[in-house]
């Protein structure tokens, strides 16, 4: 899978790199290292059909209906498809307003991450064994580029200056009464520090001097950690009772495997360039149980059985479970697939040695499919168990349909 990159980054006032114009012993360094911004995506235009007005305004749900249908989108648009998906910037923003939208984004960034590293002063530098080479060749190339982050602040104008200090201004106020706590970070940091060691190094991002970007992710994952401290067997019940009862009796009901899919993204199951594209048709959202086309779908059921009863009293179909999301339907479709073997494991050591080796194994495509037509059966049998005493069976079939077309790939 090709890098996700809009030409070489050039950096804005809010960027910790140097202008490849200035400073030429560093060009080399500088084009193999990813700049924490690119200006020139800010500017950049989605060419997917329909989903960029002319000034630069995205249609929410026309990509993410885009992202789904077509298992992804492209390499080369993937920066800025991935920019409105997260929320890095409105769908209703301009190509104008973001350039803006992101400069405030770098400085807010710098500020979250001045506060716990003022907070956790030990936890600034990754503590080294020695014996990984890459590492500490990484460190030194991140030192570098350090190095000429500082000397392009430096050379800012005054204007520039003013309003970067602003900016940090309003940033600091927003972030003022923030408290960490010491033990958590600390450990949120410990694990991190295992975590980027553990990272695949054969992406070209992570290779030669790109390795400064695994203590680019550290800063990252710690900054996330420190805000965010808050970091599923219940669906595999509904669509496999017997293969529940076996795990459960056989005290393997901890789901350990199914986590770490979760928490991984499913990168070791599947090969990289399909586990990206799984992430981005996880991420749009488009088959959520709480999506709005399904609440959509069951408004007019209730609507429609509203006013066809005789005491006009509403009456609610069988409650969806919203914390099935999708995500879970993938697990459960795996499981599923394996079903005899999971049945033939009696401990957690059995069972985690045959769901490791599903590692590099498992096809995209047929997952995705298994775990629609799962979700769809469960949204069908949540829909048959409220509507299987009534005689207009046309009703029924019409909200399945409406759930259905909801579904269907191309």
């Amino acid at each position: 899978m090709e890098d996700s990159n809009h030409g070489s980054p050039r950096p804005t006032a809010g960027d910790e790199t140097s202008s490849p114009d200035s400073h030429h012993s560093g060009a080399s360094f500088q084009r193999k290292v990813a700049a924490v911004s690119s200006p020139a995506q800010s500017v950049a235009r989605l060419t997917l059909p329909g989903v960029m007005d002319a000034e630069g305004r995205v249609d929410e749900s026309r990509l993410r209906m885009h992202i789904f249908k077509n298992g992804g989108v492209c390499p080369s648009e993937r920066g800025l498809a991935w920019s409105f998906l997260f929320g890095m910037y409105p769908c209703s923003s301009t190509t104008l307003e973001r350039p803006l939208l992101q400069e405030q984004m770098v400085v807010r960034y710098r500020v979250m991450k001045r506060k716990w590293q003022q907070f956790l002063p030990l936890a600034v530098r990754m503590h080294l064994n020695g014996t990984d080479a890459e590492l500490v060749a990484a460190v030194r190339y991140f030192d570098q580029r350090q190095a000429l982050a500082q000397q392009h602040t430096q050379d800012q104008s005054e204007e520039v200056r003013d309003r970067l200090a602003f900016l940090e201004l309003q940033a600091q106020i927003l972030f003022e009464r923030v408290t960490f706590d010491q033990e958590e970070l600390r450990e949120a940091t410990r694990i991190i520090d295992k975590d980027v060691a553990r990272t695949n190094r054969d992406l070209s991002y992570y290779q030669g001097e790109g390795s400064a970007n695994l203590l680019v992710l550290r800063d990252i994952l710690i900054t996330y950690a420190a805000f965010h401290p808050e970091l599923e067997a219940a669906l595999l019940k509904e669509l496999d009772p017997q293969l529940y009862a076996h795990l459960v009796t056989d005290s393997m009901e901890s789901f350990t495997f199914c986590h770490r899919w979760l928490l991984l993204g499913f990168q070791r199951e599947f090969e990289h360039s399909d586990a990206l594209r799984l992430f981005e048709i996880l991420s749009c959202d488009h088959l959520e149980l709480i999506s709005q086309q399904v609440d959509r779908a069951r408004y007019k059921e209730r609507l429609a059985r509203k006013c066809g009863t005789e005491d006009n009293s509403e009456s609610e179909l069988q409650a969806i479970n919203t914390d099935f999301t999708f995500e879970l339907f993938i697990c459960a479709a795996i499981l599923l697939e394996n079903r005899e073997s999971l049945l033939r494991c009696r401990d957690e050591v059995q069972l985690i040695q045959f769901t490791s080796s599903l590692q590099g194994t498992l096809e995209l495509n047929s997952t995705l499919k298994k775990a629609e037509h799962h979700l769809y059966n469960y949204c069908k049998r949540c829909a048959r168990d409220y509507i299987c005493c009534k005689t207009d069976n046309s009703k029924e079939e019409d909200f399945l349909y409406q759930i259905r077309s909801l579904l269907v790939l191309r």
